[in-house]
């Protein structure tokens, strides 16, 4: 479904490709092309979630020379749709290998990325569980990526992340269990209608092991990759306390250089679908356009 604000910026014809997996399982993802692009930024959506939620978001990446790609991971999205022969109520379940698998998904697109970009950099950006995935994938091999970006993220512990009701701080603000994405109500209203959309309870969904597979810590790296964290003041997935201690680990364990937090006050989950969604992106752009 699209966001209500995609009137802002020009549309971008949007490309719908697939490919296939290593374990059999047909991958969807989309791609909006700048016509002469300085870096491809690889996005990895949420759970519960699905990739053309960021259509107002690659359309404004896209106008500033970026060229977007974004898959729906496993059980999500077109992806999970074809997995389960069109049947909602199965979405969320990964399938055969699991997060494993998922993960490898990811870095399964960033190298049909590079076989079709060789010359372009790659910005992997990931929110809320795509950024718990990416901080694991960049842990083994960070090669491929030129930055990182992790919004609505957090310290991957279970101290540091709340696995509990993410809209209990919110719930009075509202009617759709949905306030705690953004202060916009037409954001909570849309992903409450949005038939790919759902509540993800993720030890049922993937099960304790893989549930705890998404726990981890920055290790040291072979790369002085470039990272930026950012996540609303009210985010209730981790918060400010918990980015502190993974910006802390970036820069202590891993031996990172350059790591930037930026905390937007007020601001929740869905930095990109909140109030200030243009600032954001401002930000974003300028970040990254410094960097490459």
């Amino acid at each position: 479904m699209p966001a209500p604000y995609d009137e802002r910026v020009p549309d971008v014809t949007r490309d719908h490709r697939t490919f296939t997996d290593a374990r059999g399982v047909v991958i969807h993802y989309y791609v909006w092309a700048a016509a002469q692009p300085r870096a491809v930024v690889q996005l990895a959506h949420g759970l519960g979630e699905h990739a053309l939620r960021y259509e107002w978001t690659a359309q404004r990446l896209v106008a500033a020379g970026y060229t977007v790609v974004a898959d729906d991971h496993r059980g999500h999205g077109a992806t999970g749709m074809e997995q389960y022969g069109g049947d909602a109520s199965r979405l969320g379940r990964l399938g055969p290998g699991g997060l494993r698998a998922t993960m490898s998904g990811i870095s399964q697109l960033t190298g049909i990325i590079r076989d079709e970009h060789p010359e372009l950099p790659i910005v992997l950006l990931g929110h809320s569980w795509g950024s718990l995935m990416a901080q694991h994938l960049v842990n083994v091999d960070p090669e491929p990526y030129a930055a990182v970006v992790l919004t609505g993220t957090a310290f991957r512990t279970l101290r540091h992340m709340n696995s509990g009701d993410l809209n209990r701080l919110h719930k009075h603000l509202g009617t759709t269990g949905n306030e705690w994405l953004s202060r916009d109500p037409e954001v909570a209203a849309a992903f409450a209608a949005d038939p790919l959309t759902f509540y993800a309870d993720v030890p049922k969904l993937f099960g304790y092991v893989d549930a705890l597979r998404l726990l981890g810590r920055p290790r040291r790296m072979t790369k002085d990759l470039p990272v930026l964290i950012m996540i609303g003041a009210e985010d209730s997935l981790g918060g400010e306390a918990s980015v502190r201690l993974l910006e802390a680990a970036y820069r202590g364990k891993a031996k990172l250089s350059d790591v930037t937090t930026v905390v937007y006050p007020e601001a929740r989950h869905e930095v990109f679908n909140e109030l200030n969604r243009d600032e954001v992106v401002d930000d974003l752009i300028e970040w990254v356009d410094a960097r490459l």
